[in-house]
């Protein structure tokens, strides 16, 4: 059964944690946006998933916002304590360091149950969810933004497309007109306007580029300030609306593989994503173990010093296991021991530091008095 003690750090923990993670979901959900507005102005996807592709990207890096909300909801509230020598009080009336490790090993086993949820579990889902609603968009002409009786530009500058009527699935598409501007070889800048009676959207077989089959039209060829134009008609002709991008760099086809599919992979790219779910939860427990002896603070120190000192060491010790995984990427390693030996030496190293802020201080000798002559 938990004490009053036990009960009043585990609520004041939990609350700091959770306000300091809705601060640091709002910030990244600023840059996720972003990120999304940038890759729908250049055609990756349609605006009308946009929102739903912000979620799941939000999910997708939740576990990555819970480590460092937890790291530094816990420096904050310890840290605060420490500064209105409430801990010095607590300690002073008899309270060791198992009154505060028994709420921090609650609070570390919520945690970590929820950044392995989110790493091994919804992480790859919210992945696998957005990639399969964004080829699911790309293939809908409704989707991508297209609505008839008006004029529509294409995505990434594809030019402007005109449709009469649109079937209700939006798969078949009536009177089209589209216009596009293309620069040639010579550097004149060539008009192109293609009509057709009716249409249809489809995609590549990999799924990268979109094109629109038009039959029975006119395709008209001006070059602008010359004369050379080039009048076509066709039976059927092909055109490309605009390839498939994305501006993400970090894409992974491991990450959106689920845990069975990853176990059984024998590839470089999936025994580092194998090695990072499986150690995020432990990364999380060591965080708070490492946050124990950096939040003590005496009353007169700078507030924010020893919170620049703690986002500088979860920086260092984050960098240290990218750096190994990237190992594992490159195939330089086929296993995730050095990983395991850098958390370890981690906590070891946290749990020294809390056991020397608790050790009693041997005391000074005591100077021998010297003989008073009469």
């Amino acid at each position: 059964m938990l004490s009053i003690l036990d009960r009043y750090f585990l609520r004041e923990l939990a609350q700091t944690v959770a306000a300091t993670v809705i601060v640091l979901v709002a910030i990244f959900a600023g840059t996720s946006f972003a990120g999304v507005l940038k890759q729908v102005a250049n055609g990756s996807f349609p605006a009308s998933v946009m929102f739903q592709v912000l979620g799941l990207n939000m999910l997708d890096g939740l576990a990555t916002v819970v480590m460092l909300g937890g790291f530094l909801g816990v420096l904050l509230s310890l840290g605060r304590r420490y500064r209105e020598s409430e801990m010095h009080v607590l300690a002073s009336s008899g309270m060791g360091p198992r009154g505060l490790l028994r709420p921090m090993a609650m609070l570390a086993v919520v945690l970590a149950v929820l950044v392995g949820t989110v790493t091994m579990w919804l992480g790859p889902w919210s992945a696998r969810t957005s990639q399969a609603l964004v080829a699911s968009a790309n293939r809908s002409v409704i989707a991508a933004g297209l609505d008839a009786g008006r004029f529509t530009e294409l995505p990434g500058k594809g030019g402007i497309i005109f449709v009469e009527n649109l079937s209700r699935d939006g798969s078949v598409l009536g009177n089209t007109f589209i216009a596009t501007d293309r620069a040639g070889t010579d550097g004149v800048h060539h008009l192109k306007l293609i009509t057709g009676k009716h249409g249809q959207l489809y995609q590549d077989t990999d799924g990268v580029g979109r094109f629109l089959a038009l039959w029975d039209g006119w395709q008209y060829e001006i070059p602008l300030g010359a004369d050379n134009w080039r009048k076509m008609q066709y039976e059927r002709n092909d055109s490309s609306l605009s390839n498939v991008q994305s501006d993400n760099d970090e894409d992974d086809p491991a990450h959106i593989l689920d845990m069975i599919t990853l176990a059984q992979a024998d590839t470089p790219d999936a025994r580092a994503e194998f090695a990072w779910r499986t150690i995020a939860p432990a990364m999380m427990v060591v965080l708070l173990m490492l946050a124990l002896p950096l939040s003590r603070q005496t009353p007169r120190e700078p507030r924010f010093g020893r919170l620049l000192l703690a986002v500088l060491a979860f920086y260092l010790y984050y960098l240290l296991l990218a750096l190994c995984r990237s190992k594992l990427i490159k195939g330089a390693w086929h296993h995730s021991t050095p990983m395991w030996s850098i958390s370890l030496l981690v906590f070891l190293i946290a749990v020294w530091m809390f056991r020397a802020q608790y050790q009693a201080r041997k005391p000074r000798g005591k100077a021998t008095p010297k003989a008073v002559s009469a």
